[in-house]
């Protein structure tokens, strides 16, 4: 494991367990939650999933399963690959409580081990903000490139390029060529009190400009299918996140 990914390992098995209950609830009743309408839990994606049943997933960084368990309910056999044993813990409590099962797979996506998961998946799920821990690009996709089958699909949906150049007032910081790496701070730090916050891990981080994703994705022998933006959670009238889909020729 390299020094980005062991640092984002630590940062996300500190609290995360504590947090998905504070933001999610318990398992059992997010479960309840989940199986009145496993689709419609999937939110603005589902539109990607219309028909799943049978169908192996591959849900990369899955966190809290929160979106591989509708999956499973709907009939797909789900692998979640993810680093964080704190994740793990909460996903499995919520597909046993869903009355579901899912494969939990504690991993750096780099270290994923492709003798057994290669060419397995029919489709790919990568969604929640996911490439900037990945200082790599090009590798990260020649992995997801190898995990799927022929003809198989990848679901990609991230943060918008466009937002690393907005303070949080929007006005605008010229930082969107910038590709070292950065410190920042861990997605659910905010959710703590500020006296315990200064006790959280740092994540490492390597941001992208949308070409360089797109051209990463074309290297690694992916057909661009479609590429949506979506405006931010309040409606604001600016890119907020895209979701890519793209098939492995």
């Amino acid at each position: 494991m390299n020094e980005q990914s062991s640092a984002n390992k630590v940062a996300w098995e500190y609290r995360a367990y504590e947090f998905w209950m504070k933001r999610d609830g318990p398992p059992k009743d997010k479960a309840i939650e989940l199986m009145k309408n496993p689709l419609g839990s999937l939110k603005k994606h589902q539109v990607y999933f219309n028909n799943v049943e049978g169908k192996k997933i591959a849900n990369l960084c899955g966190s809290n399963g929160r979106r591989a368990v509708p999956l499973a309910l709907l009939g797909a056999d789900v692998t979640i690959f993810d680093i964080s044993v704190e994740n793990e813990r909460y996903a499995k409590e919520l597909a046993y409580y869903a009355n579901t099962s899912i494969t939990y797979v504690v991993t750096d996506l780099y270290d994923i081990d492709l003798k057994t998961y290669g060419n397995s998946f029919d489709i790919l799920y990568l969604e929640g903000g996911i490439l900037h821990y990945f200082k790599d690009i090009d590798k990260l996709m020649t992995i997801l490139s190898s995990l799927l089958k022929k003809n198989g699909t990848m679901i990609l949906s991230d943060y918008h390029p466009f937002l690393k150049c907005l303070n949080e007032d929007f006005t605008v910081k010229q930082t969107y060529f910038d590709s070292e790496l950065q410190t920042g701070e861990v997605a659910f730090k905010q959710f703590f009190p500020e006296e315990e916050q200064v006790d959280f891990p740092a994540v490492s981080i390597r941001l992208y400009t949308l070409s360089e994703i797109i051209n990463s994705l074309i290297s690694a022998a992916f057909k661009l299918d479609r590429l949506d933006e979506h405006r931010g959670w309040k409606n604001e009238n600016i890119p907020w996140e895209f979701t890519i889909v793209a098939r492995k020729l």
